[in-house]
């Protein structure tokens, strides 16, 4: 077969201000990013709850937070988890960090005690970054681990002395006792800034040390440390700023991805090597917060997981917006419903939503909508630049035809190529002749776009007949009586070796649980997919496991639907 991926049809549609092929500086992290922080002072880098933080303060303060690193002993490449949500503690400490050559491990505070302490044990962090209010689980977390030291912020530091008065007296914000804890050192982050010095700091790096190292559950098993270097990082902050055509120190943007999430952290850092103002969003899930930081500060970008837009959709303040300022809506991590699209364009605008799709392991980006050209409501966008994308037969790894589903697989200089850390053989499972497999499965059109089908893990087999669950999760969205809905595959009782096809659905605000709304929406869906594809179950629940980031969590809903109501 001619190699039709290799012909690369989708440089047709790159925007005028992308180029098929990039120059890439041979800087690391900071040398590439500092020069903003110079170049604007004075300007705006961070809004925490009305705080405002100007470059300069986050320039000397995360030297602040450098020398405390060395203090504690740390030298370049050990790591420093940060397990905190998007706190003005977050910046600092991952600024710092890259000053001094040391590895960023963002750790989401989501996580139990267990599984902290397992990401603590494996990545061999030395100081961690944390939460007040985290105390008792960080203590039942550190046994075994290699920690040194534990700098603790509270979501009080930095707000008005108003704000942060009444928040405790009306027991708004979440606060924790810190007590010792036996050999590790405890800090303070507001007293650390007071007394570290300020003198500048630096580290020699090359391109290919690491420069964060991001968990990720991959497609089975334990979570690994994909390990970025700052080639991949910086490559990806280069295609990321071209391609979304961030102007230098120009405007506001609003994204509330999580920093301890790859997709949150890339965004900070590409904001701030362009000297763009953003804005600090503790709770993606407060939708007041994000409508009052909008009509506040006017950002000219907007960044959230579907799920959020979806919410911020319902708002009436979000409705009677005035979008004229918003250039545009990045929107990762999960896919963005189609049947959804055309509403939520009538509300913004025509033409804003950027999809955009990628992995841990690809520091995250390899495909997105152009954020001027064409766009395809459902897919994801196109190859960035200098990335090949080829969809293969998983069984064989022969590239199929276009419009066939198979597993996507990428080249790229963003693609991670150290692997996961201390793990060879899963590495060398996902990295294949030079190739990076994802475990999606999609399918690209003629013109090179993308559509994400499934994850391998989760597609259904039915007897042999293949169930891709994201493309019939789209149809019963569609239903009028939906809010939300999934799709597993479970063991068929009667078939061994094959699968039933089980959805859990969310219905709509005033629609009755009842046997009567399962027909119903079974049999829209028998006229819509093929018989073996509609559910052998239907079960209703008041919501569904979702991650940090608004992905549904398939495999916990497995493991929910296989229990018997």
């Amino acid at each position: 077969m001619t190699d039709i991926y290799g012909q690369k049809p989708w440089l047709k549609f790159y925007d005028k201000q992308v180029p098929a092929n990039l120059k890439y500086p041979e800087k690391p992290f900071w040398e590439v990013v500092g020069p903003a922080f110079a170049e604007f002072p004075d300007k705006v880098g961070l809004y925490y709850m009305g705080t405002p933080f100007t470059f300069k303060q986050l320039d000397i303060m995360s030297t602040r937070f450098a020398h405390l690193l060395k203090k504690v002993g740390l030298k370049k490449g050990d790591i420093v988890g940060v397990n905190l949500p998007n706190l003005p503690a977050y910046y600092i400490s991952l600024l710092g960090i890259q000053k001094i050559g040391c590895v960023l491990s963002g750790v989401s505070p989501l996580l139990t005690a267990e599984e902290l302490n397992h990401q603590l044990k494996d990545s061999g962090a030395k100081v961690l970054v944390s939460l007040d209010a985290l105390y008792p689980r960080i203590e039942k977390s550190v046994a075994g681990t290699a920690l040194k030291a534990i700098v603790f912020t509270g979501i009080a530091d930095y707000l008005s002395p108003v704000l942060a008065t009444m928040g405790k007296l009306l027991k708004k914000i979440p606060t924790g006792k810190v007590l010792p804890l036996p050999g590790i050192e405890i800090y303070h982050f507001k007293q650390v800034m007071k007394t570290m010095p300020a003198d500048p700091v630096s580290e020699k790096v090359s391109m290919d040390d690491t420069c964060v190292m991001q968990y990720t559950g991959g497609t089975t098993g334990l979570p690994k440390g994909a390990e970025l270097t700052h080639r991949n990082i910086v490559d990806q902050l280069t295609q990321m700023t071209t391609w979304l055509d961030f102007k230098m120190g120009v405007g506001v943007g609003l994204t509330a991805f999580p920093l301890f999430h790859i997709a949150g952290l890339i965004v900070a850092i590409a904001l701030c090597c362009r000297a763009i103002t953003q804005i600090a969003v503790p709770n993606p899930r407060d939708q007041k917060f994000i409508i009052k930081a909008m009509k506040k500060h006017r950002p000219i970008m907007i960044g959230n997981v579907p799920t959020v837009f979806l919410e911020l959709m319902k708002q009436p303040d979000f409705k009677a917006y005035d979008f004229s300022d918003v250039q545009f809506f990045a929107s990762g991590a999960a896919p963005f419903p189609p049947e959804y699209i055309k509403e939520f364009e009538k509300i913004v605008g025509d033409n804003k939503l950027v999809e955009v799709y990628g992995l841990t392991e690809t520091s995250p980006l390899i495909t997105a909508s152009p954020r001027y050209g064409k766009k395809i409501a459902g897919a994801v966008g196109i190859p960035l630049p200098d990335t090949i994308i080829k969809i293969v037969d998983p069984s064989t790894g022969e590239p199929v035809p276009f419009n066939e589903p198979g597993e996507v697989v990428v080249k790229g200089p963003q693609v991670f190529t150290k692997g996961y850390f201390k793990k060879p053989q899963e590495t060398a499972n996902v990295l294949r002749d030079g190739w990076f497999h994802t475990g999606d499965v999609g399918k690209m059109d003629e013109d090179g776009f993308l559509t994400i089908v499934d994850r391998l893990k989760d597609m259904v087999n039915v007897s042999g007949m293949k169930v891709f669950t994201r493309e019939l999760d789209d149809v019963i969205c569609e239903h009028p009586d939906v809010d939300m809905g999934a799709t597993v595959g479970l063991a068929d009782p009667d078939r061994p070796g094959s699968e039933i096809v089980v959805s859990a659905i969310v219905l709509k605000a005033g629609v009755e649980k009842s046997d009567a709304e399962k027909t119903k929406i079974t049999e829209y869906l028998r006229g819509r997919v093929a018989p073996y594809k509609v559910p052998r179950r239907i079960e209703f629940y008041d919501q569904l496991p979702i991650s940090a980031v608004g992905k549904i969590l398939k495999r916990e809903l497995r493991t929910l639907l296989a229990k018997p109501k």
